[in-house]
């Protein structure tokens, strides 16, 4: 073998023991708002710790996480949430099954919020958004609308309060905007200390409800009967055809995983279906690394060792 050869043999040998040790053991997907962040590093902590497996974090829509689960090159979607992403549960964990859906759910809320010195305003009902004079008071561009942030442009949720707009009629009152969340937030900030009237779409749990005094404006009870709610995949008139003019049905949002770490990795797959999260605790995580601008490895080192008794009942559970 010539030299050259075995200088290409070598480099390639190089490239791949490199590439091989680069690789992450799992890899968590991580879409854009502030509570999936955060349960996303934690669950890298988890499973850092508790299995010694090194873990990347790797931003994507939802789409792309649940393509990259089907495909096997990602592992985890910290925050599915439902009935927001029935459509892409529908696809890959009922249809395709190359996607796992955690059994136990975190209850979760969703609607337009207000500040209380908005709602003190005569603004109590996600009806009196309709209402040409009180829309004005949202007014800030003087085009006799008033402005409603409903979501970041690629969530499921702002498609659906879109609908949600159009079916309460305060689509013809209201400019419906889409921001990333970080922009909605700062607006939020800014109009709270302005002491300026406001609304927006919001969910529980998040770190704005520990920060403001803000409340759910009122809604018609959920009836499935008045939910018709499609997507653009399933229909191009997807908007005209679909009505959503009540409350949210309950929410929940879940850990899913690809079908492949299940089979490959049982163990991790049995502890993910044994974690058991809730509100206050999902709050305070988004707190302390949103608000507080915690390093999220620090925290979640902390968190740990604050509930290892906690953690070792989720160990029990995955054994049994």
């Amino acid at each position: 073998m010539n030299r050259l050869k075995k200088l290409l043999l070598v480099s390639g040998l190089l490239v791949s023991w490199a590439g091989t040790a680069q690789a992450s053991d799992i890899v968590i997907g991580v879409p854009d708002w502030s509570s999936a962040t955060v349960t996303a590093h934690m669950l890298g902590a988890l499973l850092e710790d508790e299995f010694d497996l090194d873990v990347d974090l790797e931003e994507g829509t939802n789409e792309a996480i649940f393509a990259a689960m089907d495909t096997g090159t990602e592992d985890i979607h910290p925050e599915v949430w439902l009935p927001n992403h029935t459509a892409l549960n529908a696809e890959y964990v009922i249809r395709r099954k190359s996607v796992v859906m955690s059994p136990k759910g975190v209850p979760a809320r969703q609607g337009i919020c207000v500040t209380r010195a908005t709602r003190e305003l005569g603004i109590q009902s996600v009806t009196d958004l309709a209402d040409p004079e009180k829309a004005a008071l949202f007014d800030t561009d003087g085009n006799g609308k008033g402005e409603i942030w409903i979501g970041a442009p690629d969530w499921s949720s702002t498609r659906i309060e879109r609908i949600r707009a159009q079916s309460y009629g305060y689509d013809q009152t209201m400019d419906l905007l889409e921001a990333d969340e970080e922009v909605a937030v700062t607006a939020i900030d800014a109009a709270m200390a302005a002491d300026k009237p406001l609304v927006f779409f919001c969910y529980e749990p998040h770190h704005t409800f520990e920060l403001h005094d803000i409340v759910f404006l009122d809604e018609p009870a959920y009836d499935p009967r008045k939910w018709t709610v499609l997507t653009p995949d399933q229909d191009p008139a997807w908007l005209e055809k679909s009505s959503a003019g009540v409350a949210w049905p309950p929410s929940f949002f879940h850990i899913n995983y690809s079908a492949k770490l299940a089979k490959e990795r049982p163990d991790v797959a049995a502890f993910l279906d044994a974690i058991r999260l809730d509100v206050d605790t999902v709050s305070e995580m988004t707190y302390a690394l949103i608000v507080e601008r915690r390093d999220p490895d620090d925290f979640a080192a902390e968190w740990i060792a604050q509930n290892k008794d906690r953690i070792s009942g989720w160990r029990n559970a995955a054994k049994q």
